[in-house]
């Protein structure tokens, strides 16, 4: 899962395997450690009790949950992404990672095809 925190914004991008694991009740976590004991992690996961998508943030973890509805919606369509805003204000965007262009399938075996190529 790649993270992109811009402004007060926050997007996230998964690849296939990735979107598997949270349609199956999972949760996609990493991290970024700056120092030993010191690192920031983040994590996406579906709620069936969620009533909207939302991103906390516990001073050492961002955790976004989306409803379990609007999950298994994204996943088994076309969808690219899913975009909300927290109730704090926190633009929020979860998405799909395609196949980059100037790489090969071969190198990025679980990104999603890209659309429309040949």
């Amino acid at each position: 899962m790649k993270l992109r925190i811009q402004g007060n914004s926050l997007r996230l991008r998964l690849n296939q395997k990735e979107v598997g694991v949270v349609r199956d009740g999972g949760h996609v976590e990493s991290s970024i450690a700056f120092a030993p004991d010191c690192s920031l992690t983040y994590l996406l996961e579906g709620s069936p009790a969620a009533e909207s998508t939302s991103a906390t943030f516990d001073g050492r973890a961002i955790r976004v949950t989306i409803p379990m509805q609007q999950l298994t919606q994204w996943v088994e369509s076309d969808q690219v992404g899913i975009e909300a805003q927290s109730q704090f204000g926190v633009g929020l965007l979860i998405e799909k990672d395609f196949q980059c262009l100037h790489r090969s399938a071969e190198q990025e075996p679980d990104a999603f095809p890209r659309p429309l190529m040949s």
